[in-house]
């Protein structure tokens, strides 16, 4: 396994797979087109938000899935997870350091164990910010829920430390919550347990709030 912060734009990846599980070991390459893209990925059945994914354009195909997403030196940077049925040469793998979590979370702990704040959220950016009159064109803006979608979940480590609908997250530990660093994104490295002070804009000023990460809900 490689190292995924490493791999860069415009770099040459070749993935591996078993295409339409029928023809094995099918080789593609193509480049990294985008690093810690975010999408919505899965079935009308079942579906999930997969974030920091590798956009590439070599051809993957179903069967490819789990197949791995390798540089021209031979190190695995990623897994690849996800196709566009939008476009052609649009597919998306997980990084490898993502990957490498999870396994060392299934080592030590028998299964996949996620920190989690507990916040919705939309990223913000330029267009983001000037249609919501916002006064910052990046970090994590906490939206407004209601009923059954609370913008802060109840019972979570983001109602512990006071975080409240309308916030703006800035950053997390001194790093800067962006288009390269979602929120989730600077969380999914976290530990639970881990505690994290949040910079958080609200009512036009800046405030430092301390929170300790918790196991993820499976629920959320």
């Amino acid at each position: 396994l490689g190292d995924s912060d490493l791999i860069e734009t415009g770099e040459t990846v070749i993935a591996i797979g078993n295409a339409l599980a029928e023809f094995s070991n099918s080789v593609t390459k193509g480049i990294v087109s985008g690093k810690n893209r975010r999408l919505l990925a899965g079935t009308f059945a079942r579906s999930e938000i997969i974030e920091e994914a590798i956009q590439t354009d070599a051809a993957i195909n179903p069967g490819n899935s789990g197949g791995p997403l390798i540089d021209l030196d031979g190190n695995v940077v990623g897994m690849n997870t996800a196709i566009s049925d939008q476009a052609q040469s649009l597919g998306f793998a997980l990084p490898s350091n993502s990957v490498s979590r999870a396994l060392d979370s299934v080592r030590e702990n028998g299964r996949i164990v996620r920190p989690w704040l507990g916040v919705r959220f939309v990223p913000i950016d330029d267009a983001y910010a000037e249609s919501n009159s916002l006064d910052y064109d990046y970090g994590a803006h906490v939206i407004f829920g209601s009923g059954d979608s609370p913008s802060v979940i109840p019972d979570s480590p983001a109602e512990r430390a006071g975080i409240r609908p309308g916030d703006i997250i800035l950053s997390i530990d001194g790093q800067p919550i962006d288009s390269e660093h979602s929120l989730a994104n600077v969380i999914a490295k976290k530990f639970p347990g881990d505690e994290v002070v949040l910079r958080v804009a609200r009512d036009g000023e800046e405030i430092d709030i301390g929170a300790i990460l918790e196991e993820r809900d499976p629920n959320f």
